[in-house]
């Protein structure tokens, strides 16, 4: 009798990625506030972003659009992970697999990207140090204005970086969970 193998790791990474997309629709990956004058707040992650100005939310649609890109791209990623994880030695498991891990990956390391490349960019354009996590008084280069910002790293960062690891980890144990079973001399 052919025992079902099942790859608990990318199980875990599939069901995990499907918990992520949940929560970044609703808390933010990083959010970023400006206190007076201008008391701007930004909620970021890649599913979601809400930039609001004095309590006026502003929607940019190219960015809705990259946020509904990136949340069907994750859920396909998480779906086809979790079919993986549950037949990884058919014969198209390993595509399967190729597909659906580095989804959780390639978002973590985008996030990471844009939080470093847009400080940079301001920086470098308009004189601006922003955090990109943690407080400080910020003022324009030539103005006698300034105000407070704050940003923080939430946890559902943290979590992305768990999900994006079990995925990882998925893919390395992939040759083990397909491996034929020895089986004992008769």
């Amino acid at each position: 009798m052919m025992q079902n193998k099942i790859n608990f790791i990318a199980l875990a990474a599939g069901i995990s990625s499907l918990v992520l997309i949940a929560i970044s629709v609703f808390v933010p990956w990083w959010q970023f506030t400006v206190s007076s004058p201008a008391n701007v707040q930004v909620n970021f992650s890649p599913v979601n972003f809400n930039f609001s100005h004095s309590g006026t939310s502003i929607a940019i649609p190219l960015i809705l659009a990259l946020n509904i890109a990136c949340l069907l791209t994750l859920l396909a990623g998480a779906l086809i992970l979790t079919i993986y994880a549950v037949k990884p030695t058919k014969p198209y498991s390993k595509q399967l697999l190729g597909f659906g891990y580095k989804k959780p990956l390639y978002t973590v390391v985008a996030f990471v990207a844009i939080l470093v490349a847009v400080p940079l960019i301001l920086q470098f354009v308009v004189g601006i140090s922003l955090p990109v996590n943690g407080s400080a008084i910020i003022s324009p280069k030539g103005s006698s204005q300034s105000a407070s910002v704050s940003a923080v790293l939430e946890w559902p960062f943290y979590f992305a970086i768990v999900v994006a690891g079990l995925s990882v980890a998925a893919r390395l144990v992939h040759g083990k969970v397909t491996k034929p079973p020895i089986l004992p001399a008769p």
